[in-house]
């Protein structure tokens, strides 16, 4: 396989480790930013035998690739952040929580908070009733509001100062204390609340984001009702339950495990995996994924995966993963950060020495605005702007049914220029319908449809079934079976949701002809007509005899010398159309032709429909001839259509487009797997319930339906912008009150909105892509 942009993508916590290294893995709960991470970093990473940290911000999780013996040396060291680390999965023992006295430990943290600020304000209140900063009432106002509202800040800035690392704890620390120092008491006390009540909201936002992916886990129930060897059912946790373990549903019941139904009939809300709109039918051999409803009827299917590897877990695991491989963006911002801190905290340094000798400004209030130079500095809002928002687009995608596999490719999705399609399973069916019936010397076509479907009722080819089907549905039947005497008749069998394709599948074992069935011929004047001397002659078609005349069914090898000028012209201009041509004759004239061809997908029109409307080019790239991909393109109104390809051709293609800007490729096949990785984005069709397609692509769509591709690229242009919005606003914030700073206008209050309310704002901001609905439609 071609070299791809899959190489380089970050290892995520699944990675196979080196031999001899061990992963640990802890939940941080004290790990809301990526000053915490910056801050875990520095203090591991050096520690010999630790070889790489991967941490999960949204979900609070540090994993720890490492060669020690014994992981103490890890906890300690984690501990002195003033971090607590619990091994994942487990629960915190009261030794392993940090020691909490006085008021602070009685009260919650909304009620200190509240009291902290209600003392603030009450210092900011005297202060100017007074006109004293420094009297004893208002220190002592201010003190108290300090000690509820930012004891965490001050002791998180002492945790940096030890470790010499340049964070915002340390930096408002330092605010707060030298605000004190040069008499500004009450703003102390109302700096550090407003921060510390900023910093308690910002959490409880993000805690939306974790539940984004969450939910998804939380979909499939906690137990599942298993058959017992006695026959009993019983509640067993899902995570118990065993592959071969067969498993009820009933009716509005959630389905706990993926499985295969064995017994009972029913319509499931697949909605939670695929973003279908509609209830899918299921029947016995259907496939049913874990997180899905049951809307009537009981349902017994047997267990295929276990509860750690259905469908829905890969999904919630691969967004999981996907959220932590750092888009470009994210990326950037990580880079400029890394300079700008110490660029400002350098420039408050000299601002407060050079500002009062060249400027004339007295030391004092150099040193004040010095001090909001320093608050300034925190780069918070800027790098949390990114995650959040990455995340809440894959969460987003993943409820319309798309599964990103990262970052990268939701970014990158706005920038398509071209989209290639497969054709066949992709924009077409991928098995032949009846599309038209010519009748010929006087005939009617009803008349000439049953004599063919009474005839094919006998074979087992796909052409076959496609006019014995075609007859089952003009009569309302749900298809043709064979009597145990050879006879055919009609019979209701299950058939596939109407939302599908529009055609019926055969409950058959070859999946396209008839299965036996031991009852008596119909006798309706609808029933296909019992035929005699049935002859199967192959890569031709059939012979038989109904009601004592010979009749022949198929190519033109097959009715030979019987094809007239007239119908033969008539079968050139059906097979210029891309269809294939099936003849009716009897001994002396042919009947009927029949067309049969491929049927395209009813949402590929609407899709490829949208992406124009986005500005998409869209090409097809088809193994099947030249001719049947060019009626294809033409019904679906795509003008770069290419048939007669080798996968190796289908790779050239794609390598040929990527010259000229971005190019994505969608397809459902083996034969698509190179130009699917060599495409900046590769789309597989279909790929619920396939560990394979959940693992390669780059997007996968869960269902059938092309109409996700528009939604996907309107998402993820839609996550650029807020992208660019949050950047923009943090970015211009920090300038704006820098620039105040400079010009000696600058005030810790505004600082504080500079950083920490901008990071809050930032943080809801991309939290509006959690509410981008399924039936979103390209704008």
């Amino acid at each position: 396989m071609p070299t791809s942009r899959r190489a380089n993508r970050s290892k995520s916590p699944n990675t196979p480790l080196p031999p001899g290294t061990t992963r640990t893995s802890y939940q941080i709960e004290q790990m809301d930013c990526p000053t915490e991470e910056a801050l875990l970093r520095k203090v591991l990473l050096p520690m010999p035998g630790v070889h790489g940290l991967d941490v999960d911000l949204l979900e609070r999780r540090l994993h720890i690739a490492h060669t020690l013996p014994d992981t103490q040396p890890l906890i300690q060291a984690i501990r002195g952040t003033g971090m607590v680390p619990v091994p994942f999965g487990d629960t915190a023992t009261v030794e392993d929580k940090p020691p909490a006295t006085g008021l602070a430990a009685r009260i919650g943290p909304h009620a200190r908070m509240a009291v902290a600020g209600v003392l603030a304000a009450g210092a900011e209140g005297l202060a100017l009733y007074s006109g004293q900063d420094t009297s004893l009432p208002v220190v002592a106002l201010a003190l108290s509001a300090i000690a509820l509202g930012g004891r965490q800040t001050l002791f998180k800035g002492w945790i940096a100062l030890r470790h010499l690392t340049l964070n915002i704890h340390l930096l408002m620390a330092l605010a707060v204390i030298g605000a004190a120092l040069i008499g500004r008491w009450p703003e102390a006390a109302m700096v550090i609340w407003l921060f510390g009540l900023a910093e308690l909201i910002e959490a409880r936002s993000l805690d939306r984001a974790r539940d984004a992916i969450r939910a998804l886990t939380a979909l499939a129930p906690d137990t599942a009702q298993v058959e017992q060897a006695n026959g009993d059912w019983v509640a067993v946790p899902a995570a118990q339950v065993k592959t071969g373990d067969r498993v009820r549903a009933r009716a509005g019941e959630r389905i706990a495990l993926d499985g295969t139904v064995e017994t009972g009939h029913s319509a499931v809300d697949q909605s939670p995996i695929t973003g279908e709109s509609l209830p899918v039918d299921k029947s016995p051999g259907d496939t049913v994924f874990a997180g899905t409803v049951n809307t009537h009827g009981t349902l017994d299917y047997r267990v295929t995966a276990l509860a750690s590897d259905s469908t829905l877990a890969r999904i919630a695991r691969a967004v999981q993963e996907g959220q932590a491989q750092r888009a470009p963006t994210q990326r950037f911002v990580d880079v400029f950060s890394r300079y700008y801190t110490p660029a400002v905290i350098a420039a408050a340094v000299l601002f407060a020495l050079l500002a009062p000798p060249l400027a004339g400004m007295a030391w004092r209030e150099a040193l004040y605005q010095a001090l909001v130079l320093l608050v300034v500095a925190c780069p918070c809002a800027l790098v949390i702007s990114t995650p959040v928002t990455v995340v809440s687009g894959l969460a987003a995608a993943a409820r319309m049914g798309v599964l990103v596999k990262g970052g990268l490719y939701l970014e990158q999705g706005r920038k398509l220029r071209r989209l290639a399609f497969d054709k066949t399973g992709t924009l077409t069916h991928g098995r032949p319908a009846l599309r038209d019936i010519v009748p010929l010397n006087g005939q009617t076509p009803d008349a000439m449809l049953r004599l063919a479907a009474s005839l094919n009722a006998l074979s087992t080819h796909p052409l076959a079934h496609a006019i014995v089907q075609a007859y089952a549905d003009r009569n309302n039947q749900d298809s043709v079976e064979i009597a145990a005497d050879g006879l055919p008749q009609t019979a209701k069998v299950s058939r596939a949701p109407a939302a599908n394709d529009g055609v019926s599948n055969v409950d058959s074992p070859n999946g396209y002809g008839a299965k036996p069935h031991a009852t008596n011929t119909a006798t309706d004047s609808t029933a296909p007509l019992p035929v005699d001397n049935f002859i199967a002659v192959p890569g031709q078609g059939v012979r038989g005899r109904i009601d004592g005349q010979d009749y022949a069914l198929g190519n033109a090898r097959l009715i030979g010398s019987l094809l007239d000028e007239p119908t033969r012209a008539r079968m050139k201009v059906i097979e210029q159309a891309g269809q294939t041509a099936i003849v009716l004759a009897d001994d002396n004239k042919p009947l009927a032709i029949f067309a049969v061809a491929d049927t395209v997908r009813p949402d590929a029109i609407r899709a490829i429909a949208d992406l124009r409307a986005l500005g998409i080019e869209v090409s097809m790239l088809s193994g099947d001839s030249p001719t049947v991909a060019a009626a294809v393109a033409r019904e679906l109104g795509v003008s770069d259509a290419r048939g007669g390809l080798l996968p190796q051709d289908k790779l050239d293609a794609i390598a040929g487009w990527t010259a000229q800007g971005k190019v994505g490729m969608v397809g459902d096949g083996v034969n698509d797997a190179p130009a699917l990785a060599r495409a900046d984005i590769g789309f597989a069709m279909g790929a619920a319930g396939s560990a394979a397609a959940l693992e390669t692509a780059d997007v996968a769509l869960l269902g059938d339906e092309l109409e996700k591709l528009p939604r996907f690229i309107e998402l993820s242009r839609r996550t650029s912008r807020i992208l660019v919005q949050n950047i923009t606003f943090a970015l211009g914030t920090k300038a704006l009150v820098f620039g105040l700073a400079l010009a000696g206008h600058g005030s810790l209050w505004l600082a504080v909105f500079a950083d920490t309310g901008a990071s809050l704002l930032v943080v809801l901001n991309g939290l509006r892509l959690r509410g981008v609905r399924k039936s979103a439609t390209p704008s």
